[in-house]
């Protein structure tokens, strides 16, 4: 499997899970969480969903075929929409952060932000600047010099 780290880019398989009461509410979080992963490139391989908050973590079947797909090596990461879907406050989603590194996976909150989408120009201008900034301008028109 590849080995990025959480936040990076590149093919990484990766379930995308929430839970809320209604189907609006899940429907949106799953497009969050498809974008925040589509922008990474990494590669949804299932979304997963329970209707009920106040069921713990553990008990909700939507969760336990999330960490079933983890431990089988299905995927390598859980996206959710907001730490709210999987725990009551920072501390406890820093914790299931954790315990599914542990597990040889990443958690990531797609509510912490997500990066621009990038045109296929960006990568050359991108370089452009990079080779500008290192004094490795590449010339690729001509100057006249004005005689002075």
């Amino acid at each position: 499997m590849p080995n990025n780290l959480p936040g990076g880019l590149g093919n990484v398989p990766v379930a995308v899970y929430s839970c809320a009461t209604t189907s609006t509410a899940l429907g949106e979080s799953e497009e969050r969480g498809r974008y925040y992963a589509d922008a990474r490139h990494w590669h949804v391989v299932g979304v997963w969903s329970d209707p009920a908050p106040s069921l713990p973590l553990m008990e909700r079947p939507g969760w336990q075929a999330v960490t079933a797909a983890l431990s089988a090596g299905m995927i390598r990461g859980v996206v959710v929409s907001g730490l709210t879907h999987i725990a009551a406050d920072v501390a406890q989603f820093a914790a299931l952060g954790v315990l599914l590194r542990d597990r040889g996976g990443f958690l990531a909150d797609a509510s912490s932000g997500t990066p621009t989408r990038r045109t296929p120009g960006q990568a050359l201008c991108r370089r452009d600047i990079a080779d500008a900034a290192s004094s490795w301008f590449r010339q690729t028109g001509t100057y006249e010099e004005d005689g002075s």
